[in-house]
């Protein structure tokens, strides 16, 4: 939710093909940089923990950078929106920076858990900044497939995330899992500050200071309590209950801000809708069991199974082939039925089994069981998280898409948040004692010698079977204790409510970035500008032709195009002039000045020396063309708009600037792509 001000709106800017590639490329490398660090350093932990000690920490390496991203992108969006796109993706690529050089050079645990915090603002500033990018300089016509590719840069980065950790651990050192990205960010900062147009936000947002504050403090008092429990303190401790104490009391005050707060991050209203309520309440488990798994299967391969960091990196695969498998099947069968609520019920039935299989993994399982345990997970997973953001997109009005979109994918990182702190918890609390009783049975062994997994099985097999066992019987304990978890995501998908799907929900259900991606932050617009785009792509026919045709003009295309150009001009900047009208399309006055000649003698445009205007003529039929826009926009986009007066009053007007900016990109294409440059006779 954002206030308007007085302030003019800025022209979208016109961008070669060449230059929109490039910037695309840019803002993928900070995308991939930010989602990658979610899980490159889930097979570099147990090498870690031997080299700095603190084990109990561990988890703390995900959560501060989840956490940290979390807050980021509910604020940094809007920072954004003020000060410039651009700037803040640039700032927040130097925030990522210092955070990568400050982990890689940790000297101990509370360094790094401190650096991994900072690189997590970063990555949150870098995410949400990405996605408004794409939005200020792709044209409309053709956003989503370059919306779709970054979405699935998460599915990318899941797979080869803790591949490319263990590849850095083994082969340089676990350093260089931040290290790398110092480089690549400086190169992406020097081509974001070559080629991406400054584009500011003509309104102001209002920012959930308060409210942003509660939810961090309160979301960390909670996990920091749940990770210290048993392990650093007593549960019973005056350090613990104050934890406890102070996350209850500043999640309460963060519901009863929200429900005052102008812009809230999380309106507590859309609770009142059950399948908002449900869906984001399965998406925390989803995340909670997917993060948690990924985290701690490397360090049960490393340990247990003696493999190298690279190959429990390329072990954990089949989970995440699975995931992926699952995900684009549930997504294309939504797409084709409209029935969506059969997925999350058997997903996390199929999650619930997955990890009841995995807590009976044994220091004998086998390649083969472990591979189908983590498959039947990751199947699992895939079918839950898919279709609960379309389910809640599906069900909300259109001026809550933005608040509703961000809320489901607010709690899946939470979830993911949590998640690994309690696995954490639980790993941390049965080993130690574990480990006690296991070195106590294997004489002659120096904990501190076989801290690491590589150490560890140097040494015969005979002499460390007790350790070992002791590492395969904590993950099966943490993997059973995580069942119940997934049982009360089975219970809770029965709830799920099954509403007929909207055609525009439908076409974006075989979108995989909705699943995996960080928290959306795009307004209620920006859902609206994806869903036209969607239905742009899918539709064969000449769409710019048919809106002239159908309009009812007498203006032929290059017509079209000149008072366009007049017409976009007047709307942004106030006045057209041939001279930039020129400039901006590389047409030389020769060209221009008949063209234009010829339209104010018809009529349409009045020519005083550098300056254009249009007549009324002019307008009107500017008017038709957009009108036109306006028209198909509706009919592709009708299960949109509301009963409600003043919901359809708001969808008229944010459809309206929509069939605005496509005249506009359409314009464009007839003068790049489908005609010649408009010429004195064109008329």
């Amino acid at each position: 939710m954002t206030t308007a001000t007085a302030a003019q709106p800025q022209a979208p800017p016109v961008l070669t093909r060449g230059r929109i590639n490039v910037i695309f490329v840019t803002i993928i490398l900070g995308m991939l940089m930010a989602a990658l660090d979610q899980t490159i350093v889930a097979t570099a932990l147990p090498t870690i923990v031997a080299d700095l000690g603190d084990p109990g920490q561990m988890a703390w390496l995900v959560t501060a950078y989840l956490l940290a991203e979390t807050i980021s992108t509910a604020v940094v969006g809007k920072f954004g929106d003020m000060f410039g796109r651009k700037v803040v993706f640039q700032i927040s690529a130097v925030v990522f920076i210092l955070g990568s050089a400050l982990s890689g050079l940790a000297w101990d645990m509370t360094i790094l858990i401190i650096g991994r915090a900072i690189q997590g603002v970063g990555a949150g500033g870098l995410m949400v900044t990405a996605m408004a990018l794409i939005a200020d300089v792709i044209p409309l016509r053709e956003r989503g497939k370059y919306q779709g590719a970054m979405g699935a840069v998460f599915g990318v980065t899941t797979v080869i995330g803790p591949t490319v950790g263990g590849l850095f651990t083994d082969h340089l050192s676990w350093h260089w899992c931040f290290y790398i990205n110092v480089p690549i960010a400086i190169v992406m900062i020097a081509m974001a500050a070559k080629t991406i147009p400054v584009v500011k936000n003509a309104e102001k947002p209002v920012i959930d200071y308060l409210g942003l504050l509660l939810v961090a403090g309160g979301s960390s008092a909670l996990i920091l309590g749940l990770e210290w429990g048993g392990d650093e303190y007593e549960w019973g401790s005056p350090v613990i209950f104050g934890l406890f104490a102070a996350a209850v009391v500043m999640l309460t005050a963060f519901v009863f801000v929200e429900r005052r707060a102008v812009a809230p991050i999380l309106p507590m209203h859309l609770f009142r809708n059950p399948v908002f309520t449900v869906s984001s309440i399965l998406s925390f488990i989803v995340g909670f069991a997917m993060l948690g798994a990924m985290t701690y299967l490397p360090t049960y391969l490393q340990y247990v199974d003696g493999v190298t960091a690279t190959a429990s990196g390329i072990r954990t695969l089949p989970m995440v082939v699975g995931l992926l498998a699952t995900s684009m099947l549930s997504g294309i069968v939504v797409s084709r039925t409209g029935r969506y609520k059969f997925f999350p019920i058997v997903g996390t039935a199929v999650m619930a089994v997955g990890l009841y299989l995995m807590s009976t993994m044994g220091a004998d399982a086998t390649v083969w069981q472990e591979s189908l345990y983590m498959l039947i997970l990751g199947l699992g997973i895939g079918l839950a998280m898919q279709v609960l953001t379309i389910a809640v997109q599906n069900t909300v009005p259109y001026h809550e898409m933005g608040a509703a979109t961000s809320g489901v994918t607010f709690f899946r990182t939470l979830g993911s948040a949590f998640g690994t702190a309690i696995f954490g918890t639980l790993f941390t609390n049965k080993l130690n004692p574990s480990l006690a009783e296991a070195y106590a049975q294997s004489p002659g062994i120096d904990p501190a010698v076989v801290a690491s997994p590589a150490a560890l099985h140097a040494l015969p097999d005979e002499q460390i079977a007790h350790i070992v066992k002791a590492y395969a019987d904590t993950i099966d304990y943490v993997f059973f204790w995580v069942v119940p978890v997934a049982i009360v995501g089975f219970v809770v998908a029965w709830f799920l409510k099954e509403v007929p799907l909207r055609d525009s929900a439908r076409a974006g259900a075989t979108d995989m970035g909705e699943g995996f991606a960080a928290p959306d932050t795009r307004d209620e617009n920006e859902h609206l500008a994806r869903a036209v785009s969607q239905a742009i792509s899918k539709d064969r026919g000449t769409i710019a032709e048919q809106i002239l045709a159908d309009s009812g003009s007498e203006l032929d295309k290059g017509q079209a195009w000149l008072l366009a150009q007049v017409h976009i001009r007047s709307r942004w900047q106030g006045g057209a002039r041939m001279s930039e009208i020129g400039a901006a399309h590389h047409l030389p006055p020769q060209v221009l000045a008949p063209a234009f000649a010829v339209a104010a003698a018809e009529g349409y445009v009045r020519v005083d020396g550098d300056s254009l205007t249009l007549t009324t003529v002019g307008r009107g039929e500017m008017d038709l063309l957009v009108n036109s826009w306006q028209d198909w926009i509706h009919r592709r986009l009708a299960d949109w708009n509301s009963v409600d007066v003043r919901e359809q009053a708001r969808f008229t007007e944010a459809t309206r600037k929509l069939a605005v900016r496509l005249l506009n990109e359409d314009e464009e294409r007839f003068s790049t792509a489908e005609t010649s440059p408009p010429t004195a006779g064109s008329g």
